[in-house]
């Protein structure tokens, strides 16, 4: 039988993680993001761009409400967006495919500190500027002819293997 939201077994459980999202754009993206968050248990969402399309009427369709639970800030400028996670002493971690990144499973989870798991746009992935900042690049192995991913199931598998770390 299957179970419906109210009757599962899951243990609420929340984790110093912000999702950094580097100009994503698309509606569709960003009401999954949201929904995938909350899921994960992260603290916030932070979306680095001007004009976000956070309009609740068009995001609502993918997010199913979990954006009026997931708290977000958007930062306009990348500099700025630089600035606040240095100053708060986030271990940033960036999913990116880039010469010195790793396999997501050898990705060093440090327990004791906040996270921001830099995720990349739609077009251009996550900016030079933003990886230059990275404590740590990570990839997710692929093994068909295609080198990347939809930007949501990129993050789903990311926030999977980091939370899970974070339990053991």
């Amino acid at each position: 039988m299957q179970l419906t939201h109210e009757n599962t077994n899951f243990q609420k459980q929340s984790f110093p993680v912000t999702l950094v999202c580097d100009h994503i754009y698309f509606q569709q993206n960003i009401g999954s993001l949201f929904r995938i968050g909350e899921a994960f248990g992260i603290e916030k969402i932070i979306f680095i761009g001007k004009d976000i399309p956070l309009t609740p009427r068009k995001i609502n369709k993918t997010s199913r409400s979990t954006h009026l639970q997931v708290p977000y800030t958007v930062i306009e400028e990348t500099t700025a967006a630089i600035e606040y996670l240095s100053s708060n002493n986030y271990e940033i971690i960036a999913l990116e495919i880039a010469n010195t990144s790793k396999p997501i499973n050898e990705v060093k989870v440090l327990k004791n500190h906040k996270i921001a798991l830099l995720i990349g746009s739609e077009i251009a992935g996550v900016s030079e500027s933003l990886l230059a900042t990275a404590n740590q690049i990570t990839h997710i192995n692929m093994y068909g002819s295609n080198s990347s991913m939809n930007v949501v199931q990129a993050a789903s598998i990311a926030l999977y293997e980091i939370t899970n770390r974070l339990k053991e």
